[in-house]
């Protein structure tokens, strides 16, 4: 099987290249538009200020080559914010995948720290994507306990397959057609994130 990762100006890049090799995969990174259509798999990470990414992107069509891709695609953390249709960081237009519009946290109360960074649980999750885990934490099994960082939330919406909450619930992960998501970070989040990882590599 052959995984490429999108590269582009973005962060965090390598250590989800270092997290598929623990698994025992050799990714192509790459921004080669005909390199990334014949993969089995791409995974579209990143860390990140969504204007300049989008211009990153937009410069190279790399925006239209994602938006295009037919096999399964996974986007990480600042890859599921640019997947939707528009972003408040710097109020820029994004690649369209899906319908949302990706908005700023606002604290309410003073202990409301931006960044939300750090571990939180997932709830009502489907889709083979979460295959193993229980879909909810009313179930007897301990929710899902992931990694984030991050100032931005995708807001619950119909494409919604996993649910963190922190200031207010949000989207923790999408899916449409081949494109799933997570606004955590899988590749820092131990066993849990492997699994996650494992369970998009045989979708």
């Amino acid at each position: 099987m052959q995984v490429a990762i999108v590269k582009y100006n973005a962060g965090n890049i390598y250590s989800v290249v270092n997290a598929l090799r623990r698994m025992g995969i050799e990714p192509l990174l790459t921004d080669v538009a005909d390199e990334l259509r014949k993969a089995d798999r791409v995974l579209f990470p990143g860390q990140g200020e969504a204007r300049g990414a989008m211009e990153y992107l937009k410069a190279r069509r790399l925006d239209e080559v994602i938006r295009d891709l037919k096999q399964p695609v996974l986007g990480i953390c600042v890859g599921q914010q640019l997947l939707c249709r528009h972003s408040e960081e710097g109020d820029v237009d994004c690649i369209g995948v899906f319908d949302a519009e990706v908005k700023r946290f606002q604290p309410q109360r003073h202990e409301d720290k931006v960044p939300a960074m750090g571990w939180n649980s997932l709830y009502y999750l489907k889709s083979p994507l979460y295959e193993g885990f229980p879909e909810s934490a009313d179930q007897q099994q301990a929710a899902p306990y992931v990694y984030f960082v991050h100032s931005y939330y995708v807001p619950l919406c119909a494409d919604t397959i996993a649910t963190a909450d922190y200031i207010l619930p949000y989207s923790a992960s999408l899916h449409k057609g081949n494109f799933y998501t997570c606004q955590f970070h899988p590749e820092k989040s131990g066993k849990v994130g492997e699994q996650i990882l494992r369970n998009f590599m045989e979708i």
